[in-house]
């Protein structure tokens, strides 16, 4: 197992997974979409997450999409740009394995998501336990992922992220919440918020991560201490999403928030295509996409999916991400 990529603040996508007409994982479009993305400046990869179908997989099949996105980062030059595996268990010991799994596979950290199994028990004490337990058993650092609304609701308080970020190896959360007051209480109490508003600050120094889960509240993140964004919508259009985040971390903010307007605008529409649409938007524009995994929706009539990758909203924005 090589040593872990420094984590580092920008703009990181939670990339779709790709099957064969057999349903199988596809690793050579896998392999081709990250490093379009990495050409693109994007940060970071983030794998199996929502937009990834990670709950679909089956753990071998998880294996296999992390490796081939590691090769395929390595072998097109782009060996620096970090891979976060996501983990999507319901017990300790098998958030573990796959932690452990992803590590082996080439992963540099891992985005776990609550345990909702069990939701009624789902207090400040059962998420401790889910949380820690993980980290203290992941070979790689552990970033929380807090997004209600895949765990049936749960949704951490800040107190709680607090406690939780002392661990060692809990190194950031996620906020799909997206909750920008929550993000501002936990980058303003940790000890060092990693961002560009602190530059001096690094997770390899005991830096933390407040990462937004949308781009539409990116440069507001930014803005009370945040690292950057784990975007969705960066799949289609990630030159867009980076220009807002280079922008500020420049300190031209006046035309990061007029960029930011737009960009909120456009990851809300991009955000509301889903896995499914994303991957319909993907195969007109880019000429890869395909289907979703059962028991994912998927467009089956093909008038009705040209519509939705052709959306006037979607053809601007994909327009606009050409012409950078």
């Amino acid at each position: 197992m090589s040593p872990t990529r420094p984590l580092v603040p920008g703009v990181w996508c939670p990339v779709s997974t790709f099957y064969t007409a057999t349903d199988d994982i596809d690793t050579a479009t896998i392999g081709k979409h990250v490093v379009r993305l990495a050409s693109a400046g994007i940060t970071g990869i983030v794998t199996l997450g929502s937009y990834g179908e990670g709950p679909l997989l089956m753990r071998e099949e998880k294996s296999a999409v992390n490796r081939a996105a590691r090769r395929a980062l390595d072998a097109a030059g782009f060996a620096h740009v970090p891979v976060i595996s996501g983990v999507t268990e319901q017990s300790v010991k098998s958030g573990v394995a796959m932690a452990t799994d992803a590590a082996v596979a080439g992963a540099d950290a891992v985005l776990v998501v609550a345990a909702s199994y069990f939701r009624s028990f789902a207090d400040a004490t059962y998420l401790k336990d889910y949380f820690t337990g993980i980290a203290d058993g992941s070979p790689v650092p552990v970033i929380i992922y807090n997004f209600p609304g895949v765990t049936g609701g749960i949704d951490m308080s800040s107190e709680l992220l607090l406690e939780l970020s002392t661990h060692p190896n809990i190194v950031g959360t996620k906020f799909t919440c997206g909750n920008s007051g929550k993000l501002a209480r936990v980058a303003g109490g940790v000890p060092s918020a990693v961002g560009p508003l602190n530059p001096g600050a690094s997770v390899a120094e005991g830096g933390y991560m407040c990462i937004a889960g949308m781009a539409d509240f990116l440069t507001q993140a930014l803005s009370v201490g945040g690292a950057g964004v784990i975007s969705g919508p960066a799949n289609i259009v990630p030159k867009t999403v980076v220009r807002v985040y280079k922008l500020f971390a420049a300190g031209n903010y006046a035309e990061a928030f007029a960029a930011q307007r737009e960009l909120s605008r456009s990851d809300y529409e991009l955000t509301n295509l889903g896995p499914e649409g994303t991957k319909l938007a993907l195969e007109r524009y880019f000429g890869y996409g395909g289907h979703v995994r059962r028991p994912m929706r998927r467009v089956e009539d093909a008038v009705a999916a040209a519509e939705i990758a052709g959306a006037e909203g979607v053809a601007k924005d994909v327009a606009f991400e050409r012409s950078l």
